[in-house]
């Protein structure tokens, strides 16, 4: 490829120091395991600055970044706008641990075009938003059991941290060290897309059970896209037993539509949770429901929550000024306009790899799927041969100036600033590293 995309394979000089220099001060040399490339070897790229569509990192290489921190930044990189609406913030103060008006106005935005949400409360990560979430179901129904999902992940709590056994529904095992298994013993793990499973813990224990959570778009193991039948299911079954049907919209709220699954598929949950794109790239999240249901947190009820960076001034611009321009602009109609185009471009490449790979999509997600088959709607497992692909794909996508996510299970990401130049340099990238990734194999 003759690009100034197109960059040497190994990693640079400036971010090999980066790391050793990391490591002897972060474990593992990284704030967020996925960042230190285990999954595919060889050493991260520190980045030194982002713009529109592409990152550049500290040895001076640009790549077209289809991560957008995980999501989070569904206009690219430094969006002239939200830079400005957060020197702004800036300028008058950074914090305050007072309200402020910002995180009025964006709860009113949020609770304006979500179905159902009367109220929200913000926090700063997705994993404040749903421990607190659970945390208000459980005393809204006065029960202690959470229904989980094997292949949805919902933070790092400890109650949720649990990995899925065999049969029908089990009880739940810490898969981290440091979660004691008392306090994932009220956690129960079914299949995705299993309403067999789904009827059989709600008949055995449909009176214990506080709130079911689910990614109503899992996008944490694969894109694994639900039938909207089975979420229906959920919705029908949880409100005949009294339980909290919660959908964990960190990833999808706000960036599939501006109603989250919830609007595409019409189906109201009883809580939601939110991060990402509300935060316009800041650290937000946000925990929401009807009026009744979020009565119950304090100081108004009894269920304690806070945080001392809630509502963040801040936050609140660069969030209040996505929303605004995402509104305005029509971009979630551009960004399955995107969507479609990138999925025709690569329909010829993929059906004439040398290997398994299928692409998945919902709106601006997308996953390369290494899943021999169907693309599948439930957690599985990739044979260690897919694993060793995808480490051969990421890096040569990467020496050709293309940052995927260090993981064959992590999905991708649009933004709105690419543009048709963009998804063509993505293919074209794309085929040429399904042919060297094969060479491997």
């Amino acid at each position: 490829m003759n690009d100034e995309h197109a960059l040497a394979a190994v990693t640079g000089a400036r971010s090999s120091e980066l790391y050793a220099r990391a490591c002897r001060v972060i474990p593992g040399g990284v704030n967020s395991p996925v960042r230190a490339f285990r999954a595919v070897g060889g050493t991260p790229v520190f980045i030194e600055r982002g713009a529109g569509q592409h990152l550049y990192d500290v040895d001076g290489r640009r790549y077209l970044d289809v991560v957008n921190s995980w999501g989070a930044l569904i206009l690219g990189h430094a969006h002239p706008a939200v830079v400005e609406a957060m020197s702004q913030a800036c300028r008058k103060g950074t914090t305050f641990g007072a309200p402020c008006p910002g995180e009025v106005e964006l709860a009113e935005r949020i609770t304006a075009a979500y179905p159902g949400l009367e109220q929200v409360r913000f926090v700063s990560s997705g994993t404040e938003a749903v421990m607190s979430a659970i945390r208000v179901a459980r005393a809204a129904s006065g029960r202690d059991l959470i229904v989980k999902f094997a292949g949805c992940y919902h933070g790092h709590a400890d109650h949720l941290l649990v990995a899925a056994g065999s049969g029908l529904a089990t009880f739940g095992r810490p898969s981290s060290a440091g979660v004691p298994a008392a306090f994932v013993a009220a956690t129960r793990v079914l299949p995705l897309d299993d309403e067999e499973a789904l009827q059989a813990l709600f008949a055995a224990e449909g009176d214990r059970i506080a709130a079911v959570i689910i990614e109503p778009t899992p996008a944490n193991h694969g894109l694994l896209l639900q039938r909207r039948a089975f979420l229906e299911a959920l919705a029908q079954t949880t409100a005949r037993h009294g339980a909290l049907l919660i959908f964990d919209e960190v990833i999808s709220g706000f960036r599939l539509a501006r109603g989250g699954v919830a609007e595409l598929t019409g189906i109201t949950p009883d809580m939601a949770t939110f991060g990402k794109v509300i935060g316009g790239g800041m650290p937000v999240g946000a925990f929401g429901g009807s009026r009744r249901v979020m009565a119950h947190l304090a100081p108004d009820g009894d269920t304690y929550q806070a945080g001392t960076l809630s509502g963040n001034p801040v936050a609140m611009a660069a969030g209040l000024t996505t929303l605004n321009l995402l509104t305005a602009g029509a971009l979630w109609q551009r960004l399955e306009t995107l969507g479609v185009a990138l999925e025709k471009k690569l329909a010829p490449i993929l059906a004439q790899a040398p290997f398994p790979v299928s692409l998945v999509r919902a709106g601006s997600l997308f996953w390369l799927s290494l899943h021999a088959g169907d693309a599948p709607r439930r957690a599985a497992t990739l044979e260690p041969k897919a694993l060793q692909r995808f480490a051969a794909l990421f890096h040569a996508m990467l020496a050709r100036g293309v940052y995927l996510p260090p993981s064959a299970y992590e999905v991708c990401f649009l933004s709105a600033s690419f543009g048709e130049q963009d998804l063509a340099y993505f293919a074209d990238a794309l085929e040429e590293s399904l042919l060297v990734a094969s060479k491997g194999s």
